[in-house]
C-alpha cells in the first residue's frame, strides 16, 4: 500500500507537491487558504513580556528578527533542500556575508574558487583581509590536488559555487566535502545556478547551501532575497549574529513574493534546462560562435562530473558564449536580438543576456582562455518557446555577420 501524502508532513510529499503546499497555511483570522502578506514590523507582546528573549528568531515580535512570511519561507526552503533549518536574508550576497561574518574571525583562512560571484571575490580579495585579517586562497576548484594543497591548519571554510558564475565550471561537491572535513573545515556551497530538485549539495556532504532567491527560486524577476540552509545549530547562530545584530532581514513583501514564485519552481526548472540544452547545441554548431560553455555539452570540461552529479535533472539554464570578433561585435550581436533581453540577473521567466568584456570581473586572469580573448555573453535561458529563442539567435547572427 502506498503511503498517503499529507501536506502537514513535508517528508510524505514529492517535490512538486512540496512546492505547492509548504510555506502555506489557512489563515485563522479570515479563513483564506493562503498565508497572507503580513506587512508589520512589530507583533503584539504577551501580557508579561519580561521573559522574552529579545534575540529570539523563532517567535514573532519584531520583523528584524523574523516575521510570519519569513518563517513560512524558511520552513519551505529547509524542506525543499531536505535539511533542518533555513535563514532568509534581503539578498543572496547578504546571506553569504552572514555566513562569513558568523563563522570566521581574525586569523582564519578560507579556500575558495577562483571563479566566483564578483561581490564574493571582493569580500575575500579585499574587504575581509584588509578589515578583519581573514586570509583567503583562490584555487581552481575543479583541481582537487590544488584544493588539498591550499588547506592549512587555520582553514575554517571552503566555499564554492556548484556551477560557477560566469564560466559554468562544475565543482565536485562530494569530493570537496571530503577534503574540507578531513581538515576540520566546513564546506559552504552557493547553489543558485542549480536549485532543487536539480541538485542538493547537503545530500553530497556540504555543511551549508546558499541561494540567491532573487533568481530561480523566485523566478519572476520581481523580488530580492537570499537564503542559507543547513543544520539547526549552525543556522540558528547565523540568524542570531547576522539577522538580529547586523540587520540583514528580508522584507515581508519579498518573502511573500518568493514563497509564491517558488510554487512553480519544478515546472519552470524543467523548461529552463530543456530549452538551454537545445539552445547550447544550436550555438555550438554555428560557425560564427567562438565558443559555448554549457555543462550539458560533451565539450564542456566538467561534463562527466555534471552528468554524474546532476543525475538526469538537466544541466541548468545558464551558459556563456561569444561570437567571433571584438567587444563591438558582441554588442552588435546583442543589439540584433529581438526576443532575448539585454539585462543583468538570471533565472527569470524571460531570457536575459549580458555582455561582459575580457577584464570585466575580479579574477578574470584565471578564466579559461576564450573568456580572456573574447569576453563573454552570459545567457540565462528563460521560459519562452525554445524554437523562438533559436530563431532569435539565428536571425541576430545573420544580421551581425551577413
Amino acid at each position: 500500500m502506498t503511503n498517503r501524502p499529507d501536506k502537514h508532513d513535508p517528508h510524505s510529499m514529492a517535490f512538486a507537491t512540496q512546492s505547492v503546499h509548504l510555506g502555506n497555511e489557512i489563515d485563522a483570522g479570515s479563513g483564506a487558504i493562503r498565508t497572507p502578506l503580513v506587512m508589520a514590523n512589530s507583533y503584539a507582546l504577551p501580557e508579561d513580556p519580561t521573559g522574552i528573549d529579545w534575540s529570539d528568531t523563532n517567535g514573532l515580535f519584531y520583523t528584524r528578527n523574523t516575521g510570519l512570511n519569513q518563517l513560512r519561507l524558511e520552513e519551505k526552503l529547509a524542506a525543499l533542500e531536505r535539511s533542518e533549518a533555513a535563514a532568509v536574508f534581503a539578498t543572496g550576497v547578504s546571506a553569504l556575508h552572514g555566513v562569513f561574518f558568523t563563522l570566521l574571525k581574525s586569523g582564519d583562512h578560507v579556500v575558495l574558487s577562483d571563479v566566483t560571484y564578483e561581490a564574493i571575490w571582493r569580500l575575500f580579495n579585499e574587504l575581509l583581509p584588509e578589515k578583519y585579517g581573514i586570509s583567503a586562497t583562490f584555487v581552481d576548484i575543479t583541481d582537487l590536488d590544488e584544493v588539498r594543497a591550499a588547506m592549512r591548519p587555520e582553514t575554517k571554510l571552503v566555499h564554492t559555487e556548484v556551477i560557477a558564475n560566469p564560466t559554468t565550471e562544475v565543482a565536485d561537491i562530494a569530493a570537496l566535502a571530503e577534503i574540507a572535513h578531513a581538515n576540520d573545515a566546513l564546506l559552504c556551497v552557493d547553489s543558485t545556478f542549480s536549485p532543487p530538485p536539480m541538485f542538493r549539495p547537503l545530500r553530497h556532504g556540504a555543511d551549508l547551501v546558499a541561494h540567491s532567491l532573487t533568481k530561480y527560486i523566485n523566478g519572476h524577476g520581481d523580488a530580492m532575497g537570499g537564503a542559507v540552509i543547513g543544520s539547526k545549530d549552525v543556522v540558528s547562530k547565523i540568524k542570531a549574529d547576522a539577522l538580529v545584530d547586523t540587520g540583514g532581514a528580508i522584507s515581508p513583501f519579498n518573502a511573500w513574493l518568493i514563497t509564491r514564485g517558488s510554487v512553480t519552481l519544478p515546472l519552470r526548472l524543467r523548461q529552463h534546462v530543456d530549452s538551454a540544452q537545445r539552445v547550447a547545441e544550436f550555438l555550438e554548431k554555428d560557425p560564427f560562435v567562438a565558443y559555448v560553455y554549457y555543462p550539458g555539452l560533451p565539450s564542456h570540461p566538467q561534463h562527466e562530473t555534471a552528468k554524474r552529479q546532476f543525475r538526469g535533472y538537466g544541466y541548468g539554464g545558464m551558459m556563456a558564449f561569444a561570437v567571433e570578433g571584438d567587444a563591438d561585435m558582441q554588442n552588435r550581436f546583442v543589439a540584433n536580438l529581438k526576443v532575448i533581453t539585454s539585462a543583468v540577473s538570471l533565472g527569470h521567466d524571460e531570457s536575459l543576456i549580458v555582455h561582459v568584456g575580457p577584464e570585466g570581473r575580479g579574477g578574470w586572469e584565471r578564466y579559461p582562455e576564450p573568456f580572456r580573448q573574447y569576453g563573454h555573453l552570459r545567457f540565462s535561458v528563460g521560459l519562452e518557446d525554445p524554437a523562438d529563442l533559436v530563431a532569435d539567435l539565428s536571425a541576430a547572427l545573420d544580421a551581425t555577420f551577413g
